[in-house]
């Protein structure tokens, strides 16, 4: 210690060894105690003190850390076991997610061979779809020349020429836009064409052949009865003898009959040849209505004349049922039945080049294929 030290306990010493006084003689043993401790022990008691209250405090604090710390161990060790269950569960989906990523990858690569095959299937069906789709138009055209040029069949060529245009439009193809147009041009043609009513003309024919059994004979004609009023006008009174050979009268001058027919002959028919002239007339007739559905407008002609002729020389032609005859055939006879066509060729011509370079190439593609 220093000397400070050394000297104040050498003062205490000293103090100790005098004689104590009568009033100390009276002090408690605590007090004793207290007066023997002096500041350097009191403060190393106090030294002691603390440490010892720190030293517990530590040690109940590490106790408590320690209580934490398993605490947290066993937490931990909870958690470490959940996780390995949890990643146990994991690893296993995984190894489950890799099988069915495997699975996936070997179809996605089938879904690629089939998408693969498929293209070139389609390919190949478009190409022969165009083809088909073309091929049609082209027959479809075909027809429509063949109806204008063998029997002007305008109506006919027409619907043709519009079933092409819904084939092409059906396909849904720009490619096919200036076939489309082509046609379309065509067919504008036919349209501005006068319109001819063959179908009525038709229906006339048909309605006048039931009419030519009706048709009275030249030589079939009868008087008719002038004195119908002379009868009328016969006294009420008249006997029944006066009757008489008034109706006999009458009946003989109806045996002779002279009259001008304007004719230069009257054509005598037997009835097996009546009904002969009756059916070759039909059959004129009916060569007429042939020649109008061909659009022969030469053969009509002739045939529509030479029904007339017959008609106004072996039949009556001052009947009614004549008069009407004549006038049908006379009507019939002025219809225009021919017409200039167009020339529909073009359209058909595009369509057959379209075909030819398609297909060309088609073949430059199919050359091709090999060599990647």
């Amino acid at each position: 210690m220093s000397e400070p030290t050394h000297q104040l306990d050498n003062d205490i010493q000293e103090t100790s060894s005098l004689p104590e006084s009568p009033r100390s003689a009276h002090k408690t043993p605590l007090a004793e105690v207290f007066a023997r401790v002096t500041v350097t022990q009191m403060t190393l008691a106090v030294l002691v003190v603390i440490f010892l209250w720190q030293w517990l405090d530590g040690h109940r604090a590490i106790g408590d850390i320690q209580q934490q710390l398993a605490r947290k161990i066993a937490e931990m060790d909870g958690t470490s076991k959940a996780n390995q269950v949890l990643l146990a569960q994991s690893q296993g989906e995984v190894r489950e997610l890799s099988v069915k990523v495997a699975t996936l990858e070997t179809r996605y690569a089938e879904a690629q061979n089939q998408r693969a095959a498929l293209e070139a299937l389609y390919n190949d069906l478009s190409v022969s779809r165009d083809e088909t789709a073309l091929a049609e138009v082209e027959q479809m055209l075909m027809i429509a020349g063949q109806q204008l040029q063998l029997s002007a069949n305008v109506k006919a060529a027409l619907i043709a020429m519009q079933s092409a245009d819904a084939r092409l439009q059906r396909m849904n193809r720009p490619s096919f836009d200036g076939l489309r147009k082509v046609i379309n041009q065509d067919m504008d043609k036919l349209r501005a064409l006068p319109n001819v009513d063959i179908t009525g003309v038709n229906l006339q024919l048909d309605s006048l052949m039931p009419a030519v059994d009706e048709l009275p004979l030249v030589f079939q004609k009868r008087a008719v009865k002038k004195d119908s009023a002379a009868q009328t006008s016969l006294p009420k009174d008249e006997t029944v003898w006066q009757r008489l050979l008034h109706e006999i009268w009458q009946e003989a001058k109806q045996l002779v009959r002279i009259e001008d027919t304007g004719k230069a002959e009257m054509p005598l028919l037997p009835p097996s040849q009546e009904f002969f002239l009756r059916e070759n007339l039909k059959l004129r007739l009916l060569s007429a209505r042939l020649a109008l559905l061909s659009r022969d407008e030469d053969g009509f002609r002739q045939e529509m004349q030479t029904a007339q002729l017959w008609t106004a020389r072996y039949f009556d032609s001052k009947s009614n049922e004549v008069i009407r005859m004549l006038s049908a055939l006379k009507k019939i006879a002025a219809a225009t039945i021919s017409i200039e066509l167009p020339d529909v060729s073009p359209s058909l011509q595009a369509v057959r080049n379209y075909r030819l370079t398609h297909e060309n190439a088609t073949e430059r593609n199919l050359a091709k294929k090999p060599a990647r």
